[in-house]
């Protein structure tokens, strides 16, 4: 297991009719997975301890709050829109 503060994770997300991004479910590093109950916020923001700028998602997996970060792609064109990471605690 690494040590570095970001852990680059696998999400499946959605989009809303106006072009929101929300991720619904995510698979850890150790390939368990987790839905996510509920989006309670989103906004940009740098991460608290891996640093970096991007979307910060504030999310309920399994009763707990816990932060969920979307790093833009700098290529505005292609299929890479970005990467997902959580912050290792």
């Amino acid at each position: 297991m690494t040590s570095q503060a970001k852990v680059y994770v696998a999400v499946i997300a959605s989009f809303s009719e106006d072009g929101n991004l929300f991720p619904r479910r995510l698979r850890w590093e150790d390939g368990r997975e987790y839905s996510i109950e509920k989006i309670l916020d989103v906004r940009p923001a740098a991460a608290l301890k891996a640093g970096g700028q991007g979307d910060r998602y504030t999310v309920q997996i399994n009763g707990h709050q816990s932060y969920l970060s979307f790093e833009r792609s700098p290529n505005i064109s292609g299929t890479n829109l970005g990467k997902w990471f959580v912050e290792r605690k």
